[in-house]
């Protein structure tokens, strides 16, 4: 029986903050999602699992094969399908058969279904596409496609997936929630998709305190855990009751002793009370105040041991908040004008043809259509990074583009020094106070960009675009939600609601586009 066991696992970041510290988690034959915040350490986790790191104290013990589907599947030079799918030599040997040129030894180990089997998987993951298929013509959902389909065919006994619904458009998400419902090995899930977390047997949440397992899908999750912090936080509140009252009492005690201290002091004074008799009151009084001190200390001891066990229980999460000043766009400006484009990669057969778009004032528009429509090579057009083969792109106001790889951002750069390279005119406090908005503070705002996660490093970029002094007229965003946990999620959709500027988003998540107030629709299918 396959089985995946991590026992008094820990591992610390190349700075030396630890991640893990004593983790101890076991996964057999079941769908399990992985979930919790951004940087906390989920992708490491798998990474573990999968033998690309080693970690600094525990074992990691694996039964059974691993299939690992990235984030990313990341594409080398006139790579093909063929090679994702590990089938390369195998395939050449088949050619070589046919045409009547292979060896003996080929012959007797040529796997004649293998074509079949190849394409039968590239059919299950919904792509279309054969083993000579260069992986660099792909667009990235169809790239993750690929990914899966090769993951189908290899039949791993456990299947480590980070984000698979990344990029994939709502068919492509179906796709993978269907390969996950007929699986038979065991799977963990790293997701934030809460449509795909539904399916799933058990839910494993990552904090800073440690792993906890519970039972069922994301519903469930959400059930139990809405009980459990309504439960520690009353324990908290009625810890910090019994502090407050021990404190308040101790304060009691306190002043009426100092009042029958004042009374005696007068007598003693007047001569009314024989000394003898005011000396032992005075002993009396002593050794009650020292009695109420040791009782009050033990009792606030006893307080404080509650709000600090109550507190272990629930991490201390600062929220991400995404308030943003004005830009001041009025309601007749065009921000971005197309005329007449055609472009792509390759002239003969051109991605986008005769293409116009011209987007005016505080518009939100929301760019959808099935992987490798047309929507990444649009964004390049704007950025400039992809000129027209035909053609006009303008871009007359102040505009940003947050991509998949945040590409604006220096990743041999701290997100400070990001946020000053990008805001020049901020000064240091006004940056601090940026990125504090977006859960970079103190020390956090000093992690060079090349080390974030994927979510944290969106974050970032999102900080250091929004959060300087003038923010852009038109925010251009591509599959903004892909990284982000879903907290996260739903503060950058208020925050998002509340930006008066012109938005173009790339999104298959129907509900964040919903959410963002989308005013217009462009399909490219």
């Amino acid at each position: 029986m396959p089985s995946i066991t991590l026992a008094n696992l820990s591992w610390s970041t190349p700075d030396g903050r630890p991640l893990f510290s004593n983790l101890n988690l076991s996964f057999g034959p079941e769908r399990a999602g992985l979930v919790g915040r951004n940087g906390v350490g989920k992708t490491t986790l798998l990474k573990l699992i999968a033998g690309e790191l080693t970690p600094a104290s525990g074992t990691v013990s694996v039964s059974g094969s691993l299939g690992v589907l990235r984030q990313s599947v990341l594409v080398a030079t006139g790579e093909t399908i063929a090679d994702l799918f590990g089938t390369s030599d195998a395939l050449a040997a088949l050619a070589r058969a046919e045409a009547g040129e292979a060896s003996a030894e080929e012959l007797a180990n040529a796997d004649w279904m293998l074509e079949a089997r190849m394409a039968a998987a590239l059919a299950r993951a919904g792509l279309d596409a054969d083993a000579r298929t260069p992986l660099e013509t792909l667009s990235g959902g169809q790239r993750t496609r690929a990914g899966l389909a090769a993951l189908i065919f290899a039949g791993p006994a456990f299947l480590i997936l980070d984000e698979p619904t990344n990029n994939l458009d709502r068919e492509g998400r179906q796709t993978v929630i269907d390969l996950l419902s007929g699986w038979r090995g065991g799977a963990i899930i790293v997701s934030h998709d809460r449509g795909l977390l539904e399916t799933v047997d058990a839910v494993v949440e990552l904090t800073s305190l440690g792993a906890t397992r519970y039972g069922g899908n994301w519903g469930r999750y959400r059930e139990r855990k809405a009980l459990e912090l309504a439960a520690v936080e009353h324990d908290l509140a009625d810890a910090e009751k019994r502090m407050a009252e021990v404190n308040r009492a101790a304060q009691e005690t306190t002043e009426r002793k100092a009042r029958k201290d004042s009374t005696g002091k007068k007598k003693a004074a007047r001569g009314d009370m024989p000394r003898i008799v005011a000396g032992g009151m005075k002993r009396r009084a002593e050794n009650t105040s020292g009695d109420n001190a040791r009782l009050a200390e033990r009792l606030r001891t006893r307080a404080a041991d509650d709000i600090s066990a109550a507190r272990e229980k629930i991490e201390i999460l600062q929220p991400l908040s995404v308030a943003l000043p004005p830009t001041g766009l009025p309601a007749s400006r065009v921000v971005l004008r197309i005329d007449n484009v055609t472009a792509g990669y390759d002239v003969e057969h051109p991605v986008l043809r005769d293409f116009s778009l011209e987007i005016t004032g505080p518009e939100r528009i929301a760019v959808t259509g099935p992987n490798g429509s047309g929507k990444t090579t649009l964004l390049s057009l704007i950025s400039g990074s992809l000129a027209p083969f035909s053609g006009t792109v303008r871009v007359p106001a102040k505009s940003a583009m947050l991509d998949q790889r945040v590409s604006l951002l220096d990743p041999a750069l701290s997100i400070r020094d990001n946020f000053r390279r990008l805001n020049p005119q901020a000064d240091e406090n006004a940056g601090r106070a940026a990125l504090a908005r977006f859960m970079f503070r103190a020390d956090a705002a000093l992690q060079v960009v090349g080390t974030l996660s994927g979510g944290q490093m969106l974050r970032a970029g999102l900080a250091c675009v929004l959060g300087g002094p003038e923010p852009p007229s038109l925010l251009i965003l591509d599959e903004p939600t892909n990284h982000l946990d879903i907290d996260s999620i739903a503060a950058v959709e208020a925050g998002l609601r509340a930006y008066d500027g012109a938005l173009l988003v790339v999104s298959h998540d129907e509900v964040f586009l919903e959410t963002i107030g989308i005013t217009r629709r462009l399909d490219l299918g």
